[in-house]
């Protein structure tokens, strides 16, 4: 059942036990101002979560307006839930078990980290941290070898990835508590999410044995536990959602956990059912007289002078009462293609152009009141 936008109540989130958000959508879709949002509704209520992108885009530093992110996690935001539009709910510190932001008594605020993973650099820590390289690294990073390696052997680049968000999602510290309550990753397309997260297979023919076939062993062992939820973003059209239907098929075939669809970018429909309906018939006359008695026919009286006023503007609306009808029935038909994946589902609203803080922290606001955090 789908969570319309705007909803009062408040619902109990859907993904309790969820550590490890994968977030995907096809182009074009918002997939990367969805991720940041969840990650943002995440962590309201004293909580730390990462946000990690793995395309190389900087996606994450141009949305929050900052510098570009380096390959380390830093804090980018904090969130408590009065700027997300809800009263302050009854959470602590999550499970992190941190100091929580904020003064004594007062709104208890969560932190937002961020990384910008470099597959460059991932490699050379793997290559460290499994055979001891060092300086040799650095060697192999100025004669290409990295560049060299990912491109042969793109499974690799996959398993660098997808480890350092797993590692994330498993990391503790001293006191053995996790690092983080929860880590969004933003993923690839649709197209790619399946192939990109089952790893295993791409890595089967080229290590059987060795670091790199265990790397990929404990990666799937995440990406496939309870643990992880893998969220669909799209709109209501046609070629995004049939991606996603494909995408959720691969998914389920894979054995790759399914986690929710987001939908985004949803307008509010401007006529009600019964006006929809009546769209294709003939109601010029009466928008006409509507038209005189909003008083768009000027001061005059005379039925002929108001109508030579108003004349000039049915065909246009009209036109756009038709459009505005087929895109709501076009839209009703996307609506039940999603129902029938029968998978928890949230609308997001259009906003107007481009994305600030702001839509960010409304769209976290408007995840967290329908559950999807």
């Amino acid at each position: 059942m789908a969570r319309t936008p705007g909803q009062a109540a408040r619902r109990d989130p859907d993904w309790e036990g969820v550590r490890l958000h994968v977030v995907s959508g096809k182009g074009g879709t918002g997939k990367t101002t969805v991720a940041a949002a969840l990650a943002l509704a995440l962590a309201a209520e004293g909580r730390r979560t990462l946000l990690i992108e793995v395309e190389g885009r900087q996606g994450i530093a141009e949305l929050f307006g900052i510098a570009a992110l380096p390959y380390e996690e830093r804090r980018i935001a904090t969130v408590t839930p009065a700027q997300l539009g809800l009263p302050a709910g009854g959470s602590t510190n999550g499970s992190t078990g941190g100091p929580a932001s904020g003064s004594p008594g007062g709104p208890v605020s969560g932190e937002l980290h961020a990384l910008a993973i470099d597959t460059e650099q991932a490699l050379l820590e793997y290559l460290d941290m499994f055979y001891k390289l060092g300086r040799a690294g650095k060697a192999l990073q100025k004669v290409g070898f990295v560049d060299f390696a990912t491109t042969i052997a793109p499974g690799v680049r996959d398993v660098l990835l997808t480890g350092k968000a797993c590692e994330a999602a498993r990391r503790k510290g001293p006191d053995g508590r996790r690092t983080y309550d929860a880590v969004v990753m933003d993923a690839p397309p649709t197209g790619r999410i399946t192939r990109f997260l089952n790893v295993n297979s791409e890595v089967a023919g080229l290590a059987r044995i060795g670091p790199i076939h265990s790397q990929a062993q404990a990666v799937m062992r995440v990406l496939k536990s309870p643990e992880t939820a893998v969220h669909l973003v799209t709109l209501l059209e046609e070629m995004p959602v049939q991606e996603t239907v494909d995408g959720i098929a691969e998914l389920r075939e894979a054995g790759l956990p399914v986690g929710g669809v987001l939908v985004n970018m949803v307008r509010p429909p401007l006529l009600d059912a019964a006006a929809v309906a009546a769209v294709d018939g003939n109601h010029r006359e009466e928008v006409a007289l509507a038209l005189g008695e909003a008083g768009l026919g000027g001061r005059s009286r005379k039925p002929e002078t108001v109508r030579a006023a108003v004349e000039p503007l049915l065909d246009p609306l009209l036109a756009q009462a038709r459009e505005h009808a087929e895109r709501v029935e076009l839209e009703r038909a996307r609506r039940a293609d999603l129902q029938h994946l029968r998978l928890p589902t949230y609308e997001l609203p259009l906003l107007g152009e481009g994305v600030d803080l702001g839509t960010l922290y409304r769209l976290a606001g408007e995840l967290k009141r329908q559950g999807a955090a």
